[in-house]
């Protein structure tokens, strides 16, 4: 008996301190899916939410999966924090409405002009003026979370295709799935203004915080946040036009 609770003890003792060694992660994606959300979410609601996804990474992760802890507990984490958002339906409707509206112009003046469309044609094409675009551009910032924007695997950089399961993501249709949004997106990418590519760059795959790409751009960290919102809105608007699935990305 007092070797099996010895053994019991080790594994709680073993569980406690891998939450406690994981907790940094959790507070990391928070705050990455915090700084897209209006001042009304919670970022203690969010850790407490990541947290409760790190304890069931943890209690259900099995290390014959060909997966890491901290790859396999960043998508617990994220879907734990991803779906307490969608079940509080904090989007207004108004906000996923502009997001509509936007993706919408963005296609109809690609089309016209052949081209990338700017700022300040998209926002003539609105009837607004360019100043109540980029709050527009602010207020819709964190309409992408859980498609384009919400996904990806912390540990290899920030990916901007969903993740999938170690086994689906092996099967021949998913890799050729996957290969070919990857050119679509690049070439979506390369459409872009420079300074579009390169919040996008920064924010994907060196992975800086917006304050942190504001001051590499000098731009001021809410000038960043417009531009990002504008480069997500621009990808998905281009990969709706090109890949044909319901409803989009």
């Amino acid at each position: 008996m007092n070797a099996q609770f010895a053994t019991a003890e080790k594994l709680t003792d073993d569980r406690e301190r891998l939450i406690l060694d994981h907790l940094p992660q959790v507070r990391l994606i928070a705050r990455r899916i915090h700084e897209r959300l209006p001042g009304s979410v919670s970022l203690d609601d969010l850790i407490s939410t990541g947290i409760v996804g790190l304890i069931s990474a943890i209690d259900n992760f099995d290390s014959k999966m060909n997966v890491k802890l901290k790859t396999y507990a960043e998508y617990k984490i994220r879907g734990a924090i991803l779906d307490s958002l969608r079940g509080m339906d904090w989007a207004p409707r108004q906000q996923r409405k502009r997001v509509k509206q936007i993706e919408a112009t963005i296609r109809v003046l690609e089309q016209k002009l052949k081209r990338s469309p700017g700022e300040e044609e998209i926002a003539a094409e609105l009837n607004l003026s360019t100043e109540e675009y980029h709050e527009w551009l602010i207020d819709v910032r964190g309409i992408n979370l859980g498609s384009l924007e919400g996904s990806g695997n912390e540990e290899e950089g920030r990916d901007l295709l969903r993740f999938v399961s170690d086994n689906e993501e092996n099967w021949p249709s998913r890799l050729l799935e996957r290969s070919e949004l990857e050119r679509l997106l690049t070439e979506a990418i390369e459409r872009m203004p420079y300074v579009e590519r390169t919040v996008l760059s920064l924010y994907y795959h060196e992975e800086l915080t917006l304050r942190e790409i504001a001051k590499v751009v000098k731009l001021h960290e809410s000038r960043v946040s417009q531009l990002k919102s504008q480069a997500i809105l621009r990808l998905r608007s281009y990969l709706e036009k090109k890949w044909p699935l319901n409803g989009g990305l």
